[in-house]
């Protein structure tokens, strides 16, 4: 029966190295979570790709026994409840600014009576090998806290009955809190930034609940795991892509001597 792995991680005091994916393709969902991640998440809020393309990476993903997630676009429950129905078994919520918000969102999670989940799992069925109402316990919402307002709201927001986690994400909480004086990025080293991110971590412990973190670079993110962080991302598919194409690139032309940019038609 559908069990998820992640508490299981958690259950013996370790924490979870979580993948992302950006690129809406199943071989590039299935490269990635043949690389040792914990579990992998489907960004469809800001990825390119939406649903027709989520359940295939998916399905891709299913032969490495990697923990299936997906950050959905925003708390609607039809969007939800599908990526639950696809195979997810952890939802990353953006923009959770209220207590309320958080329970609403906790409430598509979850079949009744704890929440409004509608039944039709049709896919993660098959997927897992049957799928009832012990979905209830093994699923993730994680809650995104981003702005000012869910700041002032954090401690209640923590402490919302069936909320398992706080996902950081730290480019919209810099710009959510510092009022535009701060570019958006990963990794902050601003005293003001780490205080934040911080507090969040601390409400989380507080509770009882998973503080996740979003990062640029695994030094930061182990740097996350000594403050506490149950969970880090460490950069995705389309910046470790970009990354490792560009160090190729450049070194071929330092051994080789040659400099520049080879010329490039961008005409439609």
């Amino acid at each position: 029966m559908i069990s998820n792995k992640l508490k299981s991680i958690w259950a013996e005091k370790r924490p979870v190295l979580n993948g992302w994916l950006s690129i809406g393709n199943p071989f590039t969902a299935e490269i990635m979570a043949e690389q040792g991640y914990d579990s992998i998440t489907i960004d469809i809020q800001h990825g390119a790709l939406d649903y027709s393309s989520c359940l295939p990476m998916f399905q891709a993903m299913r032969g490495s026994g990697v923990v299936p997630m997906a950050r959905v676009p925003w708390r609607e429950p039809g969007i939800i409840m599908k990526a639950l129905d696809a195979g997810a078994m952890g939802i990353i919520c953006p923009m959770i600014n209220t207590p309320e918000e958080a329970a609403e969102f906790v409430s598509f999670m979850r079949y009744p009576p704890q929440g409004q989940r509608s039944f039709g799992p049709t896919r993660a069925n098959v997927a897992y090998g049957g799928y009832d109402l012990t979905a209830n316990n093994e699923l993730l919402a994680l809650a995104m806290i981003e702005t000012q307002a869910g700041m002032d709201n954090l401690d209640k927001i923590a402490a919302t009955p069936g909320l398992d986690g706080i996902y950081v994400g730290p480019a919209d909480l810099t710009l959510g809190t510092q009022n535009g004086r701060l570019a958006p990025g990963f990794d902050r080293e601003e005293d003001e930034m780490i205080a934040t991110i911080k507090r969040i971590l601390d409400a989380c412990k507080e509770n009882g609940i998973k503080a996740c973190l979003h990062c640029g670079t695994p030094e930061y993110a182990a740097r996350a795991i000594k403050w506490g962080f149950d969970l880090t991302t460490v950069s995705g598919d389309s910046r470790l892509l970009a990354a490792a194409a560009s160090a190729s690139v450049n070194s071929w032309r330092e051994l080789t001597g040659l400099s520049g940019k080879s010329s490039k038609n961008r005409g439609y």
